[in-house]
């Protein structure tokens, strides 16, 4: 009886509007479909988020194990030669080439630490004529090491580039001359080619 005849004429108006909101069609991409929740919902949800994340000390724990992890994936894969899980030096056909080269053939720098042991033996002996034989041993073993060296490098520069044309070759025959001075048996990847046998 005293309500305003303003309210009355806006009403309607209002319930035409929704009506028509309702009767247009949504963009299916553009609605969630759910409700905005509020804010403390929200701020509750990142507070248990951010509660159950690790700590810092779980955390180091974690990296821990996951990297003596991979160590150990990588002493498998030094000792069975997968290489997938190989150090980044020992990646690769070119490096794996090399290696092979330098294990199918007997190198004079292998035998290096044995002989030294003896020249060493000799050296220490107090007699003049065993003195002067080792000094002479130490120098054949070297002007062996160094021309045997240089035939391996001569060798392997040669074949690389017919091998691998396309790959980046660089450091490869410095990796297996490097190579060449260990012992077979204490080789690292573990040879996969017998003495004689064609990489």
């Amino acid at each position: 009886m005293f309500r305003s005849r303003a309210k009355e004429e806006k009403a309607p108006v209002a319930d035409k509007a929704q009506v028509n909101l309702s009767k247009q069609t949504r963009d299916p991409q553009a609605p969630k479909g759910r409700p905005t929740p509020k804010r403390s919902d929200s701020q509750s949800q990142r507070r248990s988020v951010a509660n159950t994340s690790l700590t810092r000390k779980d955390a180091a724990k974690r990296q821990r194990e996951e990297r003596r992890a991979a160590l150990d994936r990588q002493r498998q894969a030094l000792a069975g030669g997968d290489e997938r899980f190989l150090p980044a030096r020992d990646k690769g056909p070119v490096r794996k080439f090399a290696r092979d080269f330098i294990d199918s053939r007997f190198n004079v720098a292998e035998f290096f630490l044995p002989m030294a042991v003896v020249i060493l033996v000799l050296s220490m002996v107090r007699v003049g004529s065993l003195q002067s034989i080792a000094l002479l041993l130490w120098l054949v073993v070297i002007v062996l090491i160094v021309l045997d060296s240089f035939v391996t490098s001569f060798r392997l520069r040669k074949q690389l580039p017919e091998r691998f044309p396309s790959e980046n070759r660089r450091g490869a025959v410095a990796y297996a001359l490097m190579r060449s001075l260990q012992m077979r048996r204490l080789r690292l990847p573990k040879p996969q080619v017998k003495r004689g046998e064609r990489p």
